[in-house]
């Protein structure tokens, strides 16, 4: 299915490998010209000359630290126009909410809320200036299920939601549309990080604390960064001008409730 976003610009931020790039991956697959973001240059680099050689996009490197307002004035001009922003940011530590230090709840909701929130206020007047305009925020399944050990993620990540879920009715109206990605386990340095946290917590292997986390989704496997890309990319589609402010939990059916 042609997805009707070939020739447009996305700043896919967090690019370089994990989610991000599936993300950037699908969308280049689309025909869409993308502005990647990472904080390490050595490995943005090789992730845009994969990009390039396998869909011949236009692909524009923005190494910076996007959490910064100097990072985030680099990957704004690095691109004519943004028409797409996948907004994206490591999460931070785990650990019990006692041992958080104020500086990290503050890096915290800087990385997972007021960045994104920056961002999209930098780019949002354009999109609605031309008619078309998609943002995907790449959240966490923690904002339907929170995780004991990722607190600074499950309070961070619940502000940038609230946030979206009172904008997102705002803009679609013009042809923009504003939704939030959640993903489950997918197998990314992300997961490893934790599963090897829990483990030391728990005191078992990380094999066995890997194993255990498998056995807990339906799917019986971890997700792969591209399906999830590929999800990504219909959000993104002209297809789905009609789908804004969802939560959209992609899991394997970890999830237990109804809605």
């Amino acid at each position: 299915m042609d997805l009707g976003i070939k020739g447009k610009w996305a700043l896919v931020c967090g690019a370089s490998k994990g989610l991000g790039y599936g993300c950037a991956l699908s969308l280049a697959q689309e025909g869409v010209n993308l502005v990647i973001n990472a904080r390490s240059a050595d490995t943005l680099a090789q992730a845009a000359t994969r990009l390039r050689e396998q869909t011949g996009v236009t692909v524009i490197e923005a190494a910076c630290d996007i959490t910064t307002p100097e990072g985030q004035a680099q990957a704004l001009a690095a691109a004519p126009q943004i028409d797409i922003l996948v907004n994206n940011a490591g999460g931070p530590p785990p650990g019990d909410f006692r041992s958080f230090t104020r500086e990290q709840w503050l890096a915290a909701l800087n990385a997972n809320m007021l960045t994104p929130i920056e961002l999209i206020k930098a780019t949002l007047d354009g999109m609605i200036e031309r008619r078309f305009g998609r943002v995907v925020n790449i959240t966490s399944s923690s904002v339907k299920a929170p995780i004991d050990i990722l607190g600074l993620s499950n309070g961070a990540r619940a502000g940038l939601t609230g946030f979206i879920a009172g904008l997102a009715r705002k803009t679609v109206v013009h042809n923009v549309t504003i939704n939030n990605l959640l993903p489950g386990m997918f197998d990314t340095d992300r997961l490893r990080g934790t599963i090897a946290a829990s483990a030391k917590a728990a005191g078992v292997s990380i094999e066995e604390a890997r194993r255990l986390r498998t056995a807990s989704v339906p799917a019986g496997r971890l997700g792969d960064a591209y399906e999830f890309g590929q999800a990504c990319a219909y959000l993104c589609s002209a297809q789905a001008s009609y789908v804004t402010g969802q939560n959209f939990l992609i899991d394997g059916g970890a999830y237990p409730g109804t809605f």
